[in-house]
């Protein structure tokens, strides 16, 4: 599955904190829930969703839990809980035990902040990033030898957290340094080196939201366009980020949580699941659904009870959403999204309700529509060579640029690569005739389990082209 985190979503009174942690392979889940008691209490509830029908296992300690407690599912079935005391935070692994709950103490952070971040590609370790004014220290909080472990320090204020491979090596982070956030790597193969990876403008605020490592995909937030606005690019193409109009629907927040897995190669067929909330707050939250060669985002309806933010898309491409009610405390709805146009299609609000697991019927429009193809059916756009500037020196077989396409340099580096400070690349602000395809990314080595620590450097993938120069006249 794909991991994001959105830059927000750590806060406890944000309207877009995740209600649900999925594992990095999607068979457990854990969330805070609360007691039906007059105090309402918080306890942890590890979720089982490998198995025919999804479930709840309560594991309450011996005194109510903090709202800010955090929890992070492995993929062995233990919960790992950082709860706040005193001046320090204490990690413990929570586990079933008949009727009571086991608990193993793994030692404590001393810091005025600690985050976790999202579960590694493996399912097995456990970072958190403990951010100061001037420098964020990154944490192993389970996986070490003894206890947590300190891992490196970054100057600056860190955030975010995205993993770029499926080997839990490259961990991309937000840095506010300089009065200015820019996404930096930290390559954990290689005692927590860190690098510059997105950088549109030297003034730009740019932030990597999710990235998918079978595709190459990139979701970014960024006001090089002049305010803020997310985007799409290609990790190690030379082709630049673009802006597309559908993913800015008036007076309604966006957020990227889940992308389609096993599009190789092809990230302009790569599905992407979004939370969208009204601005005013007045509604909740519902679903949106995109990918690059559509130029269209769908809405959708969600079940009642979905917990906004958490879902996951699985390889025969349905996508899972985890919900509770009082009916029904622990359910997932089940949705075959249909990608491609569809003529005739009503607008979201007339889509009928999603039917919860198990369920025969399937979300379709609720008017009468020709058969969809089924996800990731997509034929694969086929990659074109990066277009260089007439300034480059290009040679006579190259095309010159589109008109309005805006340049953009390579500022972007992985530890230890070599690469050009004046590359020319660009923004592009999607328009609907506009020539959408992008380079494919060269892929890193998948593994099924996390990875040893080798003395040996494999060759890692260029980080997406970055800089950008004036955006052109559309």
């Amino acid at each position: 599955m794909t991991i994001c985190a959105p830059e927000d979503a750590t806060e406890l009174d944000s309207p877009h904190r995740t209600a649900l942690t999925i594992a990095a392979d999607g068979s457990y889940a854990a969330r805070l829930a609360r007691h039906d008691d007059a105090a309402g209490s918080w306890f942890p509830e590890r979720w089982t969703l490998s198995g025919p029908e999804p479930y709840a296992v309560p594991l309450p300690g011996s005194q109510p839990e903090e709202p800010d407690s955090q929890l992070l599912p492995l993929t062995d079935g233990r919960v790992l809980i950082v709860r706040r005391v005193a001046d320090r935070f204490a990690c413990s692994l929570l586990y079933p035990t008949g009727p009571g709950t086991g608990e193993l103490l793994l030692g404590a952070v001393e810091a005025a902040e600690l985050t976790l971040l999202p579960p590694t590609p493996g399912g097995s370790l456990g970072y958190a990033l403990a951010p100061e004014a001037h420098r964020t220290v990154l944490w192993l909080v389970h996986g070490g030898a003894h206890g947590p472990e300190r891992v490196t320090e970054i100057p600056g204020r860190c955030s975010g957290g995205v993993w770029l491979d499926r080997a839990g090596r490259l961990l991309a982070l937000d840095r506010e340094w300089g009065g200015r956030t820019k996404t930096v790597l930290v390559d954990l193969e290689r005692g927590g080196g860190t690098g510059p990876l997105l950088q549109i403008t030297e003034d730009s605020n740019d932030r990597l939201l999710l990235a998918d490592p079978d595709s190459g995909l990139l979701l970014v937030r960024s006001d090089a366009p002049g305010h803020d606005r997310l985007g799409w690019g290609v990790l190690g193409s030379s082709l630049p980020v673009r802006f597309p109009e559908c993913l800015r629907p008036a007076g309604t927040s966006v957020t990227p949580f889940a992308a389609q897995p096993g599009q190789m190669l092809a990230p302009e067929s790569c599905a992407v699941a979004f939370r969208m909330d009204r601005m005013d707050a007045v509604s909740g939250a519902w679903l949106g659904v995109w990918r690059p060669s559509g130029r269209e985002l769908r809405q959708l309806p969600v079940p009642e009870g979905w917990l906004a933010g958490a879902g996951l898309w699985t390889a025969a491409g349905e996508l899972l959403l985890p919900y509770a009610t009082d009916a029904e405390p622990c359910g997932v709805a089940r949705m075959a999204i249909p990608l491609g146009p569809v003529e005739g299609a009503k607008p979201a609000g007339a889509e009928r309700r999603v039917e919860p697991a198990g369920a025969e019927r399937r979300v379709e429009p609720a008017g009468a529509v020709g058969p969809a193809e089924p996800v990731g059916a997509e034929r694969l756009v086929e990659p074109v060579r990066p277009v260089q500037s007439p300034a480059s020196g290009a040679g006579g077989g190259e095309r010159p640029p589109a008109a309005g396409a805006d340049k953009v340099a390579g500022g972007g580096t992985v530890p230890g690569a070599r690469t050009s400070a004046k590359a020319a690349g660009g923004i592009v602000l999607d328009a609907g005739d506009a020539d959408n395809r992008s380079t494919a990314s060269a892929q890193l080595r998948v593994l099924d389990a996390e990875p040893q620590r080798a003395l040996s450097h494999p060759q890692m993938c260029r980080p997406v082209p970055l800089q950008q120069a004036p955006l052109a006249a559309r």
